[in-house]
């Protein structure tokens, strides 16, 4: 996963935190994803995070995965320009 997507999936995290006002540590108890998985997530250690984790942490916001990954940002991401840079 190149890099500006991976910051397009932790900004939908981090907003959905703050708009639900949740904590990264409170998400990683409802989640069930280790908060070192989250904090990794967070600092950018991890930048790619599994279909897996992504599902455990879209329950946690009560919303399917499909639901999860369904915003502007994301669907106006284009992976092509990601190819040109190559």
């Amino acid at each position: 996963m190149d890099s500006n997507y991976a910051k397009i999936i932790l900004n939908r995290i981090l907003s959905l935190c703050e708009k639900r006002g949740i904590t990264i540590n409170k998400l990683a108890e409802m989640s069930g994803v280790r908060q070192s998985s989250i904090h990794n997530l967070v600092c950018g250690a991890s930048t790619n995070p599994t279909i897996r984790t992504l599902h455990k942490i879209s329950i946690a916001f009560s919303m399917t995965l499909a639901e999860f990954l369904d915003y502007p940002e994301l669907n106006n991401y284009s992976f092509d320009d990601e190819a040109e840079d190559e």
